[in-house]
This record gives C-alpha cells, sequence and structure tokens, in this order.
C-alpha cells in the first residue's frame, strides 16, 4: 500500500512537535531580590527558602519572596575573595529534627580552609541552634581562592544513609597538594553526620593518608550532586579552559595538576601539557573554553516536558547561562547536546535546585542577587 502524503504531513508535525518540546524554552519569574551574592537556596516547608550569602549570612525568605533578617548563631566566617558562607543543605529528616548543614571559609590565626558545620533552626526561623563544626579542612592556607564548598547528602539504595560528601578546592596556591593524600586540599570526603570517619572509606588505615579522603586530584569544585541512580556527579574549574564534568568514585584520582584539558591563565601549557595519565580519571564531558560552572542538580520532573526529564542542569558564572545538558544514556552516557537558557539575563548563575513543586530555582550571584524560579513556557 503506497505511503500517502497526508502521512508524511502528519509525521512532519510529530517531529516539529517533539522537537519543541525537546527544546521548550523557560520563563524566569523573579521570587526575590536584593540578596547580597547568593550562594545556595534550600527549600524550607510552607514555601519559604533559606538562602545563603557570601559575606556570612543565612536569611528566610518567605514565599511572597519578603527577606528575613539575617540569623542569628552563624559563625564568623573568612568573607575575602571567593571565600564566605557557601554551601547549604537541609538535612533529609528536616521536617522531624530542624538540622541542617551549611559550609565556610573559616578563619584561622593564620590563614582559612573550608569548614563544614551541623545547625537545628530554631522554631521561629530567627536563629541557629548548636552549632557545631563537624569537620575543618587540613592545613590552612593563606589564599581566598578555591575552596570547593558543595554538599551532598549521600543515599545508599534510594534512601539518605547518614553520611556526607564534602567539596574542598586545593585554595589555588598549593594546587600540587591535590595529588597528595596528607591534607585535604583538592578533594572530595566523606564523613557521618556527626563527623566520624566511615570506616569503608577507600584511605581509612593507609599509612600517610587522611581518612576522610573520598577522591582526590580535584582543582575547585563547585557543583555537586546525585544522580537518579545515586551516583555522585561534580563539575569543577579548570583553569584556562579545562572545566569538568566527573563522576566520583571512591579512590580516585581525577588528575589535577598533571591533567587538564585547559592551560595556564594567559597562555601556555599547565605542567607538562596533558590531557591524559594512567591512574588518572577521564571527565565525562569538558569545556573549552571555560563556562566557569556553578551549582548543579539532576531534573527528575516532568514539568517542562519529558524530553527534560533526567537532563543535567548547570550553572555558568561567566556567561551567564543555565545550561541545559542532555545525556546518552542516563545518567552514565556522553553528553548529546547543550541548550542555554536564560542567555538574555546577563547574570552569573551561582545555584540551581530542583524545588518541591517539580521546578527549577536559580540564584544569581550579584550585590543585589535574584531567586528566580523557572516557569514552563
Amino acid at each position: 500500500m503506497a505511503t500517502t502524503p497526508k502521512f508524511f504531513t502528519f509525521f512532519a508535525l510529530l517531529l516539529a512537535s517533539m522537537a519543541q518540546v525537546g527544546a521548550q524554552a523557560v520563563r524566569p519569574e523573579v521570587v526575590a531580590s536584593g540578596l547580597q551574592n547568593p550562594w545556595a537556596v534550600a527549600f524550607l516547608p510552607e514555601g519559604r527558602f533559606l538562602v545563603s550569602e557570601r559575606p556570612g549570612r543565612l536569611r528566610v525568605v518567605e514565599a511572597s519572596g519578603q527577606l528575613g533578617a539575617a540569623l542569628k548563631g552563624v559563625p564568623p566566617v573568612s568573607a575575602l575573595g571567593q571565600g564566605g558562607l557557601l554551601d547549604l543543605v537541609l538535612d533529609a529528616d528536616f521536617d522531624r529534627n530542624r538540622t541542617l548543614y551549611f559550609c565556610f571559609a573559616e578563619p584561622g590565626l593564620v590563614g582559612n580552609s573550608t569548614a563544614l558545620a551541623r545547625a537545628r533552626l530554631s522554631i521561629d526561623r530567627t536563629q541557629l541552634e548548636e552549632v557545631k563544626v563537624i569537620f575543618s579542612q587540613k592545613p590552612k592556607v593563606i589564599s581566598s581562592a578555591h575552596f570547593g564548598c558543595r554538599i551532598v547528602e549521600s543515599q545508599t539504595g534510594g534512601k539518605p544513609d547518614g553520611l556526607l560528601f564534602l567539596s574542598l578546592g586545593e585554595r589555588y596556591v598549593r594546587k600540587d597538594d591535590a595529588q597528595k593524600l596528607d591534607n585535604h586540599l583538592g578533594k572530595i570526603i566523606r564523613i557521618h553526620k556527626d563527623g566520624r570517619v566511615p570506616v569503608d572509606n577507600p584511605f581509612v588505615g593507609r599509612t600517610g593518608a587522611l581518612p576522610e579522603i573520598w577522591s582526590y586530584g580535584h582543582r575547585n569544585v563547585q557543583g555537586a550532586t546525585l544522580a537518579p541512580d545515586g551516583l555522585l556527579w561534580t563539575h569543577e574549574h579548570g583553569p584556562q579552559g579545562g572545566d569538568e564534568i566527573n563522576l566520583i568514585e571512591p579512590g580516585r584520582n581525577y588528575g589535577w595538576p598533571v591533567i587538564t584539558y585547559g592551560e595556564n591563565y594567559g597562555g601556555g601549557k599547565m605542567g607538562e601539557g596533558i590531557t591524559a595519565k594512567a591512574g588518572m580519571e577521564q571527565p565525562l564531558h569538558y569545556w573549552v573554553p571555560s563556562i566557569a560552572p556553578s551549582g548543579m542538580a539532576f531534573l527528575s520532573s516532568d514539568r517542562y516536558g519529558r524530553a527534560w526529564v533526567g537532563n543535567l542542569f548547570v550553572g555558568s558564572l561567566k556567561f551567564g547561562y543555565l545550561d541545559r545538558i542532555e545525556l546518552s544514556v542516563p545518567f552514565k552516557g556522553k553528553v548529546l547536546r547543550e541548550h542555554k537558557l536564560m542567555a538574555d539575563l546577563g547574570a552569573r548563575i551561582r545555584d540551581v535546585r530542583q524545588g518541591p513543586d517539580g521546578l527549577l530555582y536559580v540564584l544569581t550571584d550579584e550585590a543585589r542577587g535574584r531567586l528566580i524560579r523557572l516557569l514552563p513556557h
């Protein structure tokens, strides 16, 4: 039986419709503004938000967008350069225990380092209670750069398992230490929620290695999230070019500064100028030129259509857009396509999260930063 032109017309319209769904735009809706260099957002009950500001403040944002006063009880932070009050996550059981975790640039007698603290949010949402630093990066370094500082609550079998991952930058001035296991510079660590070291961490019992280390050879990880299969994904800043997406596995060496797809600032090779070496992991994806990535989230909802389910979203500080990344086989495939969202906003995207309503939320890193909800167009 011959195929009719009407069939071809229908098929073409169907393909066009599918392409539109896959490339669907979003409509930004400002939830709140006037946030000073916001770094991370968490979702409180009853439509409220908790936002960290790099100068050292935590603020509750009402569902109406009204900003609350800075919470009391935040410890002193070293708010210099890239340092300050950085990432923030709520405990998986927050509705019952009101516990949260935040990381920050912790000042010392000489230098500073990334620290992770646990606290409880008061019932009236005005202060932090029972604040305790449960991890402090060693050593402290005189530097205002590369703190890393993304927190992820670990899962086993799809359920929270009481463990936390924390990314730690190599502080820029100590990049070679990222390859050494006697320090926390350029590492991802894994600890219990009270700061204890899990007995199954890969370097427990190894002479000369710090037991908190989960992976090493990182530069400055400012994006981390769990894929739907529970595997930890991160991205990190390269030097001039060579920003990376990595799938993190225990005990693995991710190469910095020995291998990189970037080059020195101002030009010229990094070290030997190589991109691969035995015993060092290759990135799943890299960007040249750098996009300066920050924030990272997988989308599990179908609020934007089914074509977006399982896509990865990464903010760009350098170019000011949200990168929607399609993967070949969720969630361990190669990058198929990238789509620049919100490129006309003209703002540095610092954080991206999926909210309880299934929508994406982003923070813009500005002196008067914004919390923005992305609505389906």
